[in-house]
């Protein structure tokens, strides 16, 4: 779970990347000195030291890039993917037609 501190640091650094200003232990806890949150004195300093040398904003905004980009980046794999669909259908069909065991089978329930 995380604590109050570490909300508090993550918050003060967000603020401080949003206002184009660079992340430091000693900003990050003027931030939280002006909110009247009261934190251990390791955590701004480790917030900055984490967060140096990392570009917050393009972490932030480039976080479901990655998913995307393999299929359309490959076209002829994907048209090869494409045409073997038909023939795993096939087989995907057969297994729904076989009959599947449920819990009411076996004389217990989610609920029992």
């Amino acid at each position: 779970m995380v604590s109050k501190a570490e909300l508090a640091c993550v918050y003060s650094a967000l603020i401080l990347v949003d206002d184009d200003v660079a992340v430091t232990g000693e900003k990050i806890s003027t931030i939280l000195k002006a909110a009247a949150v009261d934190v251990e004195p390791y955590w701004p300093g480790l917030f900055a030291k984490a967060l140096e040398g990392i570009n917050v904003r393009d972490l932030i905004t480039n976080i479901g890039s990655g998913v995307g980009a393999a299929p359309a980046a490959g076209g002829a794999p994907a048209a090869a993917a494409a045409a073997g669909a038909p023939a795993e259908e096939k087989k995907e069909e057969k297994k729904e037609e076989e009959p599947e065991e449920s819990d009411d089978d076996m004389g217990f329930g989610l609920f029992d």
